[in-house]
């Protein structure tokens, strides 16, 4: 069983920083595909970024050159490192793990990310 556990939301002015944090517990972290999702009221839940095992990532178009994926496999920890925010950012963000090898998929809790214009 996988717990993931996020920390790093809240208020912020537009153009600027936030960094999320996901710590998991379990083990098999550093075989994961990891990734960052976003969820507005009434909307589905849409990738924003994610990172291979070997450190491959890709981005959403709307993130792209202003968010930065990275992780720890020492401290079974991904980050999601937000530079010049805007207020079309405003979401709950959640970390996903695709466990290896069964693929199943862990969530986190969510965190609040509100931009303010």
């Amino acid at each position: 069983q996988v717990q993931l556990v996020e920390s790093g939301g809240g208020l912020v002015q537009a153009g600027g920083t936030l960094r999320l944090s996901c710590t998991a517990s379990g083990s098999s972290f550093s075989l994961s595909a990891l990734g960052w999702y976003r969820q507005v009221p009434g909307k589905q839940r849409e990738l924003v970024t994610g990172i291979t095992a070997g450190q491959t990532t890709n981005y959403a178009d709307s993130v792209k050159g202003r968010f930065t994926i990275s992780r720890d496999n020492a401290k079974n920890t991904v980050y999601l490192q937000m530079n010049s925010l805007k207020p079309e950012d405003t979401a709950v963000y959640y970390c996903q793990l695709n466990a290896w090898p069964s693929g199943y998929e862990y969530w986190g809790q969510g965190t609040q990310v509100t931009v303010s214009a």
